[in-house]
């Protein structure tokens, strides 16, 4: 019985290292920059309660906004089509007297091009909420409350637009009075219809 042990085995001591210094200068910087906040938390916390409460509360009245701003975009993309304002006759007579002028120096592609900015920025001079700056050609072809004959007169004129500009295709005289025509057809038979 002498063989078996029955006093107990004195702990082992693990070595102790010290870490590197590297280590040791990240962790005495954190410590000054985290200081702070420490004391901040340790001695006012009733200040950092409010702090947070303010900040959610800035966090909810912002989402109510953005939340408010789409519902208002979506009322706007559905309303009904007689409520879209008409086209002043001067303008729209204006705009073909300028592209018709382009188009008799045989300037058909920017006559047509002429005739989609301008309708763009009528359509964003009657309904500035239904545009955006970062609105494409497409995007405004398909707005539901623009009126279907507006809506075909603009898809026709940016499809030849896109045609000349990204398709590098030049526009003859028949895509230019194409495009004249959808324009004329929507805008001079909406005013006449609007009498």
């Amino acid at each position: 019985m002498r063989d078996i042990q029955y006093a107990p085995v004195p702990p082992y001591k693990v070595p102790r290292s010290e870490p590197p210094e590297w280590l040791v200068a990240i962790m005495r910087f954190l410590a000054k920059l985290f200081e702070p906040l420490g004391q901040l938390l340790g001695t006012g916390w009733g200040a950092v309660e409010i702090v947070l409460a303010a900040l959610a509360a800035l966090g909810a009245v912002w989402i109510l906004w953005t939340l408010y701003q789409r519902w208002q975009l979506t009322r706007a993309l559905t309303q009904p089509e007689h409520e879209t304002p008409v086209i002043d006759r001067a303008a729209a007579l204006a705009l073909l007297e300028d592209a018709d002028a382009l188009a008799a120096e045989g300037r058909f592609d920017e006559a047509v091009h002429l005739l989609l900015q301008r309708s763009v920025h009528l359509i964003a001079a009657a309904r500035p909420d239904w545009l955006s700056p970062s609105s494409t050609a497409r995007e405004i072809g398909s707005i539901p409350g623009l009126p279907t004959a507006a809506r075909q007169a603009f898809t026709l004129i940016a499809r030849e637009v896109e045609r000349s500009l990204y398709a590098l295709r030049a526009l003859a005289a028949e895509d230019w009075h194409r495009a004249r025509e959808a324009y004329a057809a929507f805008a001079l038979q909406k005013i006449a219809s609007a009498r």
